[in-house]
């Protein structure tokens, strides 16, 4: 802003016009930082989805072959024998037998949170069972995490 005072001109900001603009910037980054966190994790659900998507399809083939699932992830190729982490390590995968089952029968795959992708309150662990069921253990709904 130019103003005029006399014979000089005054370049330059009030620091009421600097005040308003930092106001108008905090405003909007309270408004947008909640929402771009909550998309991010979001996201990021989806990499423990996938990982669990896969080693459901490995075990099975693990089934196919053996007529029986395993708690142990080695024998479906996979490095680690209890937990194998997703893409990016937001998540970790473990295999365990269903509920009142044996591991011959059922399987549970479940992806837990790592890192920032703890603050997930509202899907918590992911579950996935050889029975095509679904889980969360957090506040939110199935359809909202799945």
């Amino acid at each position: 802003m130019t103003r005029k005072t006399g014979r000089r001109h005054i370049n330059g900001f009030t620091l009421i016009e600097l005040m308003i603009t930092v106001a108008i910037v905090a405003i909007i980054a309270a408004i947008a930082y909640p929402s771009y966190t909550r998309h991010v994790i979001k996201s990021h659900r989806g990499t423990g989805q996938s990982k669990l998507l896969e080693v459901m399809q490995a075990q099975e083939r693990y089934f196919t072959v053996n007529t029986s699932y395993t708690a142990d992830l080695t024998d479906l190729g996979y490095s680690a024998a209890t937990a194998i982490p997703a893409d990016g390590g937001w998540y970790t995968v473990a295999a365990t037998a269903c509920s009142a089952s044996t591991i011959d029968q059922c399987v549970l795959l479940t992806a837990t949170p790592q890192n920032a992708q703890t603050a997930d309150t509202t899907c918590g662990n992911l579950t996935l069972s050889s029975r095509g069921q679904k889980g969360i253990s957090g506040t939110g709904s199935l359809g909202e995490c799945w």
